[in-house]
């Protein structure tokens, strides 16, 4: 498939291939009916990033094939949302008339959510200029009547802000609408509108738990304030610092008052609980964490955390890999029961593949 465009035709036959491909993955378990949750077939991608080519007057977005090495030109990016996809040749023609910010620009990184808001990642190779801020807030005030967006400049040990580096996203889950902080650079889920299901698809699961919730790589609490209704209290560990700043922030703008969010490696965290006495500051002997949300990176769980994930009653995980996903239910479905099976198509036309897996312990 052409580099960095979509096929709304084929849509329904990539995706009933990811199904093929992860029954047979997953052939040997005792699965229920896979579910499955769409994306929009096109303007998906709430995330884009691209290099910045220079030829005589011109200025194009370019992307690399990961087989060929080669630069593809992007004129038109149908692969992200329509606020990034429409401003893309706006911005590209606007900074061909300001030598301030089109020189030695290097990269452009794009943010949006469905609240609106576009955050735009200059990325140089040279020195930002004494008045690089200046003219990035003259481009901003010419264009907002249009676009509700701000700009970063960043080169070798610098950033400069324009006003902010995050936006605010809005994400509406069951009967509520969510604000979370999303910075520069940081993790988020790229479909937002596939996003919006997987919280919805976990917050069916747990109106079916009871007692406390602990989430292990919680983020900026993606999926901890969805599901604070649901228990009675909700602990959430995170190891970057940055993410606890975004989760801590998105608790008070959700007036959350059933959450707490730690800075702790998953490995602290189950050192610590080995103890039976406490999480940081939290008295253990006062939580009843019957249920564990795991959202790992794409290596999956480590052992010792695999161990740990497996005394729990109740396993929501949440998987950007069926390969380790796979490897991880080979212990613990020696333990748990498969109740629910969902595949999140976050990325169309790809082979990546989001997974959801519900898993109850055995009874004696």
């Amino acid at each position: 498939m052409a580099l960095g465009q979509v096929f709304p035709d084929l849509y329904e036959t990539q995706l009933a291939e990811k199904q093929a491909g992860v029954q047979q993955l997953f052939a040997s378990y005792a699965l229920p009916d896979l579910e499955l949750f769409r994306s929009e077939p096109s303007h998906y991608r709430q995330r884009a990033e691209f290099r910045i080519w220079h030829e005589g007057d011109d200025l194009f977005h370019i992307m690399f094939d990961s087989e060929t090495k080669q630069k593809q030109r992007i004129d038109y990016f149908p692969v992200a949302c329509k606020q990034i996809a429409d401003f893309m040749p706006v911005l590209l023609e606007e900074l061909k008339k300001r030598p301030a910010l089109r020189n030695k620009l290097y990269q452009i990184d794009y943010l949006s959510g469905l609240s609106g808001e576009l955050l735009v990642s200059l990325v140089y190779k040279k020195p930002l200029s004494d008045d690089w801020a200046e003219q990035a807030a003259l481009l901003k005030a010419d264009l907002a009547e249009q676009w509700p967006l701000d700009f970063i400049g960043r080169s070798r040990k610098q950033k400069v802000l324009v006003h902010r580096d995050h936006i605010i996203e809005k994400l509406k889950v069951k009967d509520r609408t969510l604000s979370y902080q999303q910075i520069e650079n940081s993790f988020t889920q790229p479909n937002a509108k596939v996003n919006q299901q997987m919280l919805e698809w976990a917050c069916d699961i747990s109106s079916q738990l009871k007692g406390d919730l602990l989430e292990l790589y919680c983020g900026n609490g993606n999926f901890s304030l969805a599901l604070t209704p649901y228990f009675r209290q909700v602990v959430a560990t995170e190891i970057a610092r940055s993410s606890i700043k975004s989760a801590q922030l998105n608790i008070e703008m959700n007036q959350v008052t059933n959450l707490q969010v730690l800075q702790m490696s998953a490995e602290d965290v189950s050192a610590a609980m080995a103890t039976g006495k406490q999480l940081k500051t939290l008295d253990l002997s006062e939580l009843q964490l019957d249920t564990i949300l795991v959202d790992p990176p794409r290596a999956g769980l480590d052992p010792a955390t695999e161990a740990f994930v497996s005394q729990f009653n109740d396993i929501i995980y949440i998987s950007c890999n069926p390969v380790t996903l796979e490897q991880n239910l080979q212990q613990l479905s020696k333990t748990h029961e498969i109740k629910a099976f969902a595949l999140f198509d976050q990325f169309p036309y790809t082979h990546h593949i989001e997974s959801g897996v519900w898993l109850r312990k055995l009874t004696a």
